[in-house]
């Protein structure tokens, strides 16, 4: 079970996937990727190469130990994101090693299905209504939309206005047959947030996502006490170290931490039993590929505050490939009245198609995210 070759391939829409080979041939696979800087973790995962060859992929807690602790620098997206992608390939190793899932190494699945939202309405966000429905037919029955495109910190009152606008119309159409959350995905600056989520409440929303920038550590509180809608925030926090002052300042309800930046399946979990103790609930971040979906569900289903799970098919960046493009076994994630069923296979409980991968690898353009400005020029959050 040592570790003899590490391999990675950056695919589009924007992934980084890693291949981990043991002497004996059995293969794991991880993604550890930030959006737009795949060949930055690429190149930190394999300066990691010396501390991981010859070592039994059997002991991931000391590799998890030794990549985190071993370097003297330590956390942060691009090196949180190199030991996340291989701390799910080694998981997925031990669990092929002993034909088990890896819930069952981590104590034994706590539910029989994972309830699953997606996205609608893109990076400027339109046609929402319309598009809830569609996804309603598609077995859905939550769907998350960005509130608003670029936004001046503080903006003309027709910017909450057409918010609203949005909201109304997914409620007149479905009713609450159709959970809504919000991601104002810290481009609203405090002022704008307190009225924009005091308005809003008259939709009852199931969550508004990163109301602020997460380093504005002392504003979660302030909004809290605003609002009655549940406060989400983590997927730009890596290691439990990231979430501590979060969990212990009262400002939020749900921990949103990313299993292929926050340090894996390892580190996650130790995340969200902390959430636990705080009475927080979890709701990983992944709007990326089916190997951090599959390790999100490990630990979802292993978790008792896990609530719901973020997925990638079909959202507006997976343009030119999607989540199921590279599953030998589309139907692990066939999502019924809103729930994916239990993984039962060994390890992560998915089968990479390599001979995609590899296809694939070759037609990689690099991602970017786009820069907005708003209209006096002044540079505004993507």
């Amino acid at each position: 079970m040592k570790i003899q070759k590490i391999e990675t391939f950056k695919v589009p829409p924007r992934w980084l996937f890693l291949k981990i080979t043991t002497e004996s041939g059995l293969v794991g696979w991880g993604e550890p990727v930030i959006e737009g800087k795949a060949s930055t973790v690429e190149a930190a995962v394999h300066e990691m190469k010396d501390y991981l060859i010859g070592k039994s992929a059997e002991n991931v807690e000391e590799i998890f130990q030794i990549l985190y602790r071993g370097a003297f620098y330590r956390g942060g997206p691009i090196l949180s994101s190199a030991i996340s992608g291989i701390d799910q390939a080694l998981w997925d190793i031990k669990g092929k090693a002993h034909n088990m899932p890896v819930y069952d190494f981590l104590g034994g699945a706590v539910k029989d299905k994972m309830r699953v939202y997606c996205w609608i309405g893109g990076d400027r966000p339109s046609d929402v209504a319309a598009a809830a429905k569609e996804k309603f037919e598609a077995g859905y029955r939550a769907v998350k939309m960005n509130a608003t495109p670029e936004i001046s910190w503080i903006d003309n009152y027709k910017v909450v206005e057409d918010v609203l606008e949005r909201v109304g119309s997914i409620r007149d159409a479905m009713g609450y047959d159709m959970d809504i959350a919000l991601d104002f995905h810290g481009r609203v600056h405090k002022g704008m947030a307190k009225v924009i989520m005091k308005e809003l409440e008259q939709f009852h929303p199931m969550f508004v996502e990163e109301p602020v920038l997460c380093e504005n550590e002392e504003a979660f509180r302030e909004l809290k006490s605003c609002t009655s809608i549940p406060i989400a925030t983590g997927e730009r926090n890596f290691t439990r170290w990231g979430f501590k002052n979060m969990l212990t300042s009262g400002g939020v309800d749900i921990i949103q931490p990313d299993l292929s930046h926050a340090g894996g399946i390892s580190e996650v979990r130790r995340i969200a039993a902390m959430a636990e103790a705080y009475d927080v609930a979890l709701a990983p971040h992944c709007p990326l590929g089916p190997i951090a979906l599959a390790s999100c569900l490990q630990v979802d289903f292993n978790s008792q505050n896990a609530f719901i799970q973020e997925q990638s098919l079909g959202i507006h960046y997976n343009e030119g490939s999607d989540l199921l493009d590279y599953l030998e076994d589309k139907s692990v994630f066939v999502y019924k009245d809103g729930y994916v069923d239990k993984l039962t296979g060994p390890g992560l409980g998915v089968q990479i198609n390599e001979e995609k991968v590899r296809e694939m690898a070759a037609k990689w353009e690099e991602w970017r995210n786009p820069v907005w400005h708003t209209p006096d020029g002044n540079i505004a959050e993507w």
